[in-house]
């Protein structure tokens, strides 16, 4: 054990020195500011064209520094370019237009903030980053006040006929985008998406109440999240705070998150699709705090492109309804390697500390519980993860482990300390899962 114990400190290393420090965005000291383009801060006027006409000129003038003074600018979708910073002063607030039929683009929808197949890109800066969330998301009636649910009500909107639920379908000041209200609530879109960019830099920024994930970078190469606030409200459905998404060399840390769904998240894609754009590989999630998520650090539902490499390191959660999640399931599943977790502090932990499921089923609001028949590929291979240095003061269940055989194994939790209320461990006989010098403690009836 203890010839193990070396080399996974020797792969730590490795594996920090390889992410700890991705390539920062390079951005030009050319500058504009938004205002000289028409920006008009009023929350009223509509800031579409003059951030578009203040892109195509930093655009011409080979990059720099997109300024954003204080005020509320509202806005329709920003497309960023080559060597761009998006700089939020303190005061400042993107605020996404209510009305969807801005975001069309033929038959999809086009995320607030985005960058496609650039490099070195940012956002920076003291300000807000807004995504009108409320004006996409479905309600569920059981999350929600009666105050709250008559607020919705004013909206206009569409609940179903069981009373349980309100869409956003049929509003009193906006056009619908779709057929029906199910149809609608699929094309929910992302706030701040990078897709296959390399040097990517999110820094000291709030991003808040997308319509549906908060933060995705995807298919891309040296990103930094630094100082990032991430929130929306609890009860936000698909409200996820930071997705990374087959995604390489990557950092984040000294983060705040507190939302509706997972707080950080890697993702590796579904099926075969997945394969070619390879695993989350190089990854360094460190000194970050997450308050209410559905789960503080999670892997998954999809990652059939694999994960590897991961270090989650000095992280705090407190209220998270799980605290490490890992989910699956097959057709969505693939290979962990080398995740090593250490030194997590959590408190309130509404489920199980440490989870894993490999039998996870995604429904979205509105949709029943049937499931299609399951096949035999893709299967999750939950393997290699060493946790490490957890303290743990009130979760329901200190570790839980079900799934089907031999997708779970090979785990290690060791120097620990949980507090259940509830049930120490809920594992299978067939689950893999070692506990090495680990405390599980209750009340004392």
């Amino acid at each position: 054990m203890k010839r193990v114990s070396i080399l996974a400190a020797i792969l730590l290393a490795a594996i920090s020195a390889a992410a700890q420090n991705p390539l920062r965005a390079d951005i030009p000291d050319t500058s504009v500011c938004l205002t000289d383009f028409g920006g008009t801060p009023d929350g009223v006027t509509s800031n579409t064209q003059a951030f578009a006409d203040a892109v195509a000129a930093l655009g011409r003038m080979g990059g720099g520094h997109l300024n954003v003074p204080e005020g509320i600018y509202l806005t329709g979708p920003i497309v960023l370019k080559d060597k761009m910073d998006l700089h939020l002063e303190r005061g400042a607030i993107i605020l996404f237009s209510p009305d969807r039929s801005e975001f069309l683009s033929g038959n999809s929808v086009r995320p607030g903030i985005s960058a496609s197949k650039r490099h070195n890109v940012s956002i920076s800066g003291e300000g807000i980053i807004d995504g009108n969330g409320e004006w996409w998301r479905a309600v569920k009636r059981g999350k929600v006040s009666d105050v709250e649910w008559a607020d919705f009500r004013r909206m206009g909107g569409t609940v179903t006929d069981d009373g349980s639920l309100w869409y956003p379908f049929g509003l009193n000041h906006f056009p619908d985008i779709a057929a029906d209200a199910r149809a609608q609530e699929k094309m929910r879109t992302h706030l701040v998406r990078f897709t296959e960019c390399d040097r990517v830099t999110v820094t000291g920024v709030t991003i808040q109440n997308s319509p549906k994930f908060h933060l995705v970078p995807q298919r891309c190469t040296n990103v930094t999240i630094d100082g990032v606030t991430v929130r929306c409200p609890w009860n936000a459905q698909n409200g996820d705070g930071i997705d990374i998404m087959q995604c390489r060399d990557v950092l984040i840390t000294r983060c705040t998150v507190d939302v509706g769904d997972d707080g950080i998240c890697l993702k590796g894609g579904a099926g075969q699709k997945a394969l070619a754009a390879g695993p989350c590989r190089n990854i360094v999630i460190e000194y970050n705090t997450v308050f209410h998520a559905h789960g503080g650090f999670v892997i998954g539902s999809e990652f059939s492109g694999g994960m590897e490499d991961i270090v989650v390191r000095h992280n705090t959660f407190s209220g998270t309804d799980t605290g490490l999640r890992f989910k699956s399931a097959p057709e969505r599943g693939g290979h962990c390697s080398s995740i090593r977790i250490s030194d997590i502090i959590m408190t309130d932990i509404r489920g199980e500390a440490i989870v894993f499921e490999t039998s996870y089923a995604d429904r979205p609001a509105g949709h029943d519980d049937a499931t299609a028949a399951v096949s035999d590929a893709f299967v999750p291979d939950f393997s290699d993860i060493i946790i490490e240095r957890v303290v743990c003061r009130d979760a329901r269940t200190a570790v839980k482990a079900k799934g089907t055989i031999g997708t779970i194994h090979d785990i290690v939790v060791r120097n620990s300390s949980f507090f259940y209320t509830e049930t120490e461990r809920d594992i299978d006989d067939a689950r893999m899962i070692v506990f090495e010098n680990v405390s599980f403690l209750t009340y004392v009836d």
